[in-house]
């Protein structure tokens, strides 16, 4: 618990701090963010913004965790970083590398288009690869790997990708794996249009992910006082909790600076990394189809965005919403842009609610 208070605030601390330099470095080099000419006209204002400032994020997480496993190696109390949490970093970071491309070419080329759209699919899918290839190796000395090739709820299901054999089962988990990045990934990136809103919306989602980490390690299968039918097969639980908790001190970090009106937006670079580390989280923690609910208002603001691009197609030119995605159809509605984005909190805290719930309560039905 100690190690998870460390990496919060250090995450805090560097992301509170690290971001108004970092706006002073983008200001000095004309890094700003440029606007979409068919979205709501009140965002026109916001043009020229300092973007990429999830790269402070990532950055803030990545010192935090290693900092805080050398201060707790230095004191006896960690073995050092886990092949889960480095395997988290990963994704996180290669997805972030990823959004940086497309932020940048935004930027060197003034256009509101970065990488083209298969550019960016083959971005997303070499680091999901390269995830759930790894993810199925590394076995500890339980036999433990980080992910399984059985796909899970609130934990494994009877339902296994590999029941065609190891291989073609490794594969079909390669490829979940992408859907689930990819879904994760896309969805925090078009929830990121409103000051705050992906931002504050991600720090729910992690908070449930911390407080699952920690439940899962108290309740795990390596543990001999717990019975083996409410046991976790998670494997590195305390150390999923701990890069939770540093994702959302970087995050309340950043907030401080991206809440309305902006001083610094996040960009591909902020969204794709917490997608992937969102996605991440839900195939580590065994926890996959339940990131459906988790993530609620992620996916509602996609759907929103695939309903209106159907129905536009299938009507001829109608369109079920002013604007897709939600939070513009909203805007354009009349409510103010800081209504928007706290009721859409709301909405996102409700949903991760309900998804700790089913969490719990599965478990007190086994017990």
């Amino acid at each position: 618990m100690i190690a998870l208070l460390i990496a919060s605030a250090s995450a805090l601390l560097l992301a509170l701090v690290g971001t108004p330099l970092f706006i002073r470095l983008l200001v000095r080099k004309s890094y700003g963010q440029f606007i979409r000419d068919d979205g709501p006209t009140a965002h026109h204002t916001k043009r020229g913004t300092p973007t990429m400032g999830g790269a402070v994020i990532v950055g803030s997480v990545v010192l935090a965790y290693f900092a805080t496993h050398l201060i707790m190696m230095a004191a006896g109390g960690s073995d050092g970083p886990t092949v889960s949490g480095l395997l988290l970093l990963m994704v996180t970071v290669g997805m972030g590398v990823v959004g940086f491309f497309d932020d940048y070419i935004k930027i060197s080329k003034q256009r509101s288009l970065g990488l083209s759209a298969p550019a960016k699919i083959i971005g997303q899918t070499l680091v999901g690869v390269l995830f759930a290839v790894l993810a199925l190796n590394f076995p500890d000395e339980n036999g433990r790997t980080p992910a399984s090739t059985a796909i899970s709820f609130v934990r494994d299901t009877a339902v296994d990708l590999a029941f065609a054999g190891s291989i073609i089962g490794a594969i079909l988990f390669v490829l979940w794996s992408i859907l689930i990045i990819t879904a994760a990934t896309n969805g925090v990136n078009l929830a990121d249009g409103l000051d705050g809103l992906a931002t504050g919306a991600s720090v729910f989602v992690f908070g449930a992910y911390m407080l699952m980490g920690i439940w899962q390690f108290n309740q795990r299968c390596a543990s001999p006082e717990v019975p083996t039918n409410i046991c976790y097969e998670v494997r590195d639980p305390l150390d999923l909790a701990l890069i939770a908790g540093a994702m959302c001190g970087a995050l309340v970090g950043f907030l401080w600076w991206n809440t309305s009106p902006a001083k610094i937006f996040m960009g591909d670079t902020g969204s794709l990394a917490i997608g992937g580390a969102i996605a991440g989280f839900a195939i580590l923690s065994r926890t996959q189809l339940l990131l459906v609910i988790m993530a609620g208002l992620f996916v509602m603001i996609t759907l929103s965005v695939i309903i209106q691009v159907g129905f536009f197609k299938l009507s001829g030119g109608k369109r079920v919403f002013k604007m897709a995605p939600l939070q513009h159809h909203f805007e354009l509605k009349g409510w103010q842009e800081v209504t928007v984005v706290v009721r859409f909190w709301i909405l996102a805290g409700l949903f991760v609610a309900v998804a700790l719930g089913i969490f719990y309560a599965e478990w007190v039905v086994l017990l």
